[in-house]
Order: structure tokens, then sequence, then C-alpha cells
């Protein structure tokens, strides 16, 4: 794995292939074959990877913040874009190339869909309703995308990224509770 992620860094999402990391990493192809089979495989267990580093890292901040609302978006900000930024540039090439295959899309989908569900969970106690609606979420899941490749590519800062993605979270609370379902 830290071969392939230090392929996609130095030469792009394109280089990685099951060939070239069976080179890079000094073992036979057949090794590197009967552990992914094929691109598509290798590129899911990056995600995977990605996913699972994020995950951790946010349920740590998440057990240990303040039961607000403003503490736990600040956390889900700052969980989201620290990964993005741990991992580097790499990983919106990873994420854009798994939109290549609807199988690659349905893995990506699926994790993001467990974000968003914990988001949800640590979020909708501070819903004057108790429910914050789905589209809400994939707008909240899409500007953590985004303000996150952007502070990784240079465009903004990590802080930046950060406190506008925490005051969509918080604002995004504020909209579920003024429409009550």
């Amino acid at each position: 794995m830290e071969v392939a992620w230090r392929i996609v860094r130095e030469e792009g999402t394109d280089a990685l292939t099951l060939p070239r990391l069976a080179e890079q990493a000094g073992v036979a192809k057949p090794v590197v074959y009967d552990h992914f089979s094929t691109r598509p495989v290798l590129l899911a267990a990056l995600y995977e990877d990605f996913d699972s580093r994020q995950t951790a890292i946010m349920d740590a901040a998440l057990q240990s913040s303040a039961p607000t609302l403003a503490d736990r978006a600040a956390v889900i900000a700052s969980s989201y874009v620290d990964c993005v930024l741990l991992q580097g540039r790499e990983i919106p090439g990873v994420i854009a190339a798994l939109a290549s295959s609807p199988e690659l899309e349905r893995i990506k989908r699926d994790y993001e869909v467990i974000f968003m569900e914990k988001c949800r969970l640590a979020l909708v106690p501070f819903a004057e309703a108790r429910h914050i609606a789905l589209p809400g979420l994939w707008a909240m899941l899409g500007a953590a995308e985004a303000l996150s490749n952007a502070a990784a590519s240079g465009d903004i800062t990590a802080a930046e990224a950060k406190d506008e993605l925490s005051e969509t979270i918080v604002a995004m609370v504020a909209r579920a509770s003024a429409r009550r379902p």
C-alpha cells in the first residue's frame, strides 16, 4: 500500500498499474495480482485505506470533544480536512479514479453514506427537530471534498478550509432545525 500511495503521489493515478506496483515494490507480478487481482481492486483498497484512517481520526476526536454543536462541527471539519492533507494531493486522484467504473463508484458511495450517517448521528442532537435531511448531508460532503481539495492544492489554507466547513455544518444543522420534518 505504501508503494502504491508513493506512485500516485509522485507520478499520478494514471501511473498506478499492477505491473508498475510490482516493479516498484520489488516483487514478482503474480504477488501483486494475487493480492489485488485488478487495478480497480487496488484503487478500492487505497480508498478503503484512506477511509479507515479518516474514520479512526474522526471517531477519536468525536469521543473527546465537548457535546456542543460548534465542537462537533469543528471536529468533523478538522478530521476531514486533516485526513485529506495527511494523505496529500494524491487522494483527489484516487477519488476521481473511483468514478471510472460503476463498481468503483458504488464503493465510494457506500463509504460516503457511512460517513454521512456518522455525521448525522453526531449532529442530530443539536437539531431542534432531531432530523437532518439527506440533501443537507450531501451538501456537507460536497463542501468537505471541495474545501479539502482546495487546501491540498494550496488554493486556500487548511485553517480556512476547516473554518468554512465548520460554519457550513453549523448552518446545515440550523436549516434542519428551521425546517422541522
